[in-house]
């Protein structure tokens, strides 16, 4: 997959670096090396700074009153809604639902949209690569609603087969589920080529984009889907922000997922109207200091430029492949091209449990995630059960890379 890109800025980690203040630490004596960013990314001062402006100086509840602070708040909570639809390409600010994050926002999916049109014998697919995210959510709805979920597999090397799309979607699949990139593998998937074929069986698309949105551009209005979920946390926001992207359209037809306050338009004692898009989906006193800084980091993404950011990570990946290759008894899982692929590197020291290497590489200061990655299914297709995994951002360098391939010998050799 090559992302379409003009004039290309080269991006300089060192001075990005120092926008992010957690990197003035060490761990166990050593500078900070993070290469866990497809669990969570670090946040520049930027967006601590707009998350401490609000509660210094206009915390306040959102349209709930007309004081000053409650406007400012409201003001700026919306605001942030309108960056979020610029970022996806939205039609409209009213597309974008705030939730805690993607998983929040699949399963308001799976309750306010498969609850209402989801009827026994019908079908849900979704990829043998999917976050647990994707895939339990729908497991509920078999339970309540007597749906079948199917499985898209992958090949050895961690793609979709999509030969086996014409067998798999019928007239009773209903929904297609499917990952834009995988978090355990770094695959970036043909969605558009799935999307198109879901849509030729009236099959309503659901993209989980939170491994995807903070690496690459994304264009909802292009690919067509129905839905599209991400998280804040791994694009530099804070934690327990996202949101949800879904065709204006089929929110307007859905109930809501939650039931409270700011949902509501009138409440008698006989009756309820609800809000408009898209107060709607979202009850209750929000998560306004998340959606705030969630818009300040998709500002910083936009100024760097996404383009350039995907440039940087694939200079790096192919540099860190290369690299790793080196290494005897190391395996590494995933498509071989580069352009297939994100900066996110799975891989095994053959008999070496990942924990330890995982532990060998904290002693450096390196941070690295090991075990399933919330992808069971993927794991036992592949083969294995665990994985370490380095996945790198627009702070990572080529010097990052040597010291993973140091550590990495390091370990190799306590545990020969």
């Amino acid at each position: 997959m090559a992302v379409r890109t003009q004039t290309l800025k080269e991006l300089d980690p060192r001075t990005i670096k120092r926008d992010f203040p957690i990197f003035t630490r060490t761990v166990h004596g050593k500078p900070l090396i993070y290469l866990d960013n497809a669990a969570t990314s670090q946040r520049p001062q930027s967006v601590i700074d707009a998350v401490t402006r609000y509660y210094q100086s206009y915390n306040a509840n959102v349209h709930r009153a007309v004081h000053t602070l409650s406007h400012e708040a409201s003001v700026a909570y919306e605001d942030a809604h309108k960056k979020a639809a610029r970022f996806v390409n939205a039609r409209s600010w009213k597309e974008i639902v705030f939730t805690r994050n993607a998983t929040e926002a699949i399963n308001l999916v799976a309750y306010a949209w498969g609850l209402k049109n989801l009827q026994a014998g019908d079908e849900v697919l979704v990829t043998i690569m999917e976050h647990h995210s994707d895939i339990v959510p729908w497991f509920r709805l078999r339970e309540l609603k007597q749906v079948a979920v199917g499985f898209l597999d992958v090949t050895d090397e961690g793609r979709l087969k999509l030969d086996e799309l014409p067998r798999l979607l019928t007239k009773r699949t209903k929904l297609v589920g499917l990952v834009y990139a995988s978090n355990a593998l770094g695959t970036i998937n043909s969605v558009a080529e799935v999307i198109e074929a879901a849509k030729r069986v009236g099959a309503v698309t659901l993209l989980d984009a939170a491994q995807a949105a903070p690496h690459i551009p994304i264009d909802v209005q292009a690919l067509r889907c129905d839905f599209l979920a991400i998280s804040g946390h791994k694009m530099l926001g804070p934690t327990g922000i996202g949101f949800l992207y879904g065709r204006r359209e089929l929110l307007e037809t859905m109930d809501p997922f939650l039931y409270g306050g700011d949902m509501i338009s009138t409440v008698t004692t006989e009756s309820v109207t609800f809000n408009e898009l898209p107060w709607k989906f979202e009850a209750g006193t929000p998560n306004i200091s998340g959606g705030i800084g969630l818009g300040v980091a998709m500002d910083y993404l936009c100024a760097l430029g996404l383009e350039n950011v995907y440039a940087h990570e694939q200079k790096l990946l192919e540099y860190a492949l290369n690299k790793l290759l080196q290494i005897d008894n190391l395996e590494i899982y995933g498509p071989k091209e580069t352009q297939d692929r994100l900066a996110v590197i799975s891989f095994n020291l053959r008999g070496v449990h990942p924990h330890d290497v995982a532990g060998i590489l904290d002693e450096a200061g390196i941070a690295v995630r090991s075990g399933h990655h919330c992808a069971q299914p993927l794991m036992k297709r592949l083969e294995i059960e665990n994985t370490a995994r380095a996945s790198f951002y627009i702070y990572n360098s080529e010097e990052d890379v040597d010291a993973l391939v140091d550590a990495l010998k390091t370990a190799q050799k306590l545990f020969a």
